[in-house]
């Protein structure tokens, strides 16, 4: 089954926009006529048939542990992301990642910002191939469908210091997908009663979401109980949880209704741009999805 409001929500029908324009972008090639013969009649346009695009990935090696899809955002700043995949193995994050671009020109500007720094840490960027990112996707179901308690048990003993902090009502939410909605978050946190107005999904200085918001509970009590959630999966990824407060929600808002207005330049598949468009990385579901209109539309392996 697709991921909820792919098909038929106005988000659904944004994103399913973007999918489209994503395959639709690659290059034409139209050569001149060469004009009447007497060896043969040609084609009124003289169209030239070309090899399909190449699918527009790239893998990342050597990541930060704490890596989170923003960092790798802005990173590619000026590039069109459309999904983010961290490789795992055991559980735990290999400092590997697949970053899918929106137009196949964007792989030779990713190129150059390999051996760059994120961080204290040099990254290695190499080409690679649309059936090495469907494994990749594979293998992220197998990880994600291990024991959640097993997870929640190594979660909180990785991080001890979340159990002892203090609960005002309001947590902050990190490694959401870029596409994930209000409805998708009041999913996750289902055992509680939520409403869309106690869910404040943060945005970046290009107005893009970050991978993070804050959700206010009833109460304190509410705001523990449900840090049982940390680090279980809402799609294909790891959500982690953090106690925060009134005052650092109203900061990140605050600090997101500024970025809003801000500009930024995109690199396209018709050279730069001056507006950017809201960026989102594709829910486990939604992956399938985008899988099937790439194979239709006929990328180079």
């Amino acid at each position: 089954m697709f991921y909820r409001g792919f098909p038929d929500g106005p988000d659904g029908r944004e994103m399913g926009a973007k999918r489209q324009r994503m395959v639709d972008q690659g290059p034409s090639f139209y050569g001149n006529s060469p004009g009447s013969s007497f060896m043969y009649n040609a084609p009124p346009y003289g169209y030239v048939s070309q090899p399909p695009p190449p699918f527009p990935v790239v893998r990342l090696r050597g990541l930060p542990f704490d890596c989170t899809e923003t960092d790798v955002a802005e990173f590619f700043r000026g590039l069109d992301i459309v999904d983010v995949l961290f490789i795992h193995k055991g559980g735990k994050f290999t400092g590997e990642a697949f970053c899918v671009l929106g137009y196949p020109l964007q792989v030779d500007f990713a190129l150059q910002k390999n051996r760059q720094n994120m961080g204290r840490r040099y990254v290695e960027v190499f080409r690679s191939k649309r059936q090495d990112y469907y494994k990749a996707i594979a293998n992220e179901v197998s990880e994600s469908r291990g024991s959640p308690r097993r997870n929640i048990s190594r979660a909180k003993s990785y991080d001890e210091g979340k159990e002892l902090a203090e609960h005002t009502g309001v947590l902050r939410l990190r490694g959401l997908p870029f596409s994930a909605g209000k409805d998708d978050i009041m999913e996750f946190f289902k055992d509680f009663v939520l409403s869309e107005d106690s869910i404040h999904i943060t945005m970046n200085s290009e107005g893009r979401p970050t991978g993070e918001a804050f959700v206010e509970f009833a109460n304190a009590e509410d705001s523990k109980a449900a840090m049982a959630k940390d680090r279980m999966t809402l799609g294909s990824r790891y959500i982690e949880l953090f106690p925060s407060s009134i005052e650092e929600l109203d900061e990140a808002v605050s600090r997101g209704r500024t970025n809003s207005f801000d500009s930024c330049e995109r690199i396209t598949g018709k050279g730069v741009e001056g507006t950017c468009a809201k960026t989102e990385a594709p829910l486990l579901d939604e992956r399938f999805a985008a899988i099937i209109l790439l194979l239709l539309r006929g990328y180079e392996e």
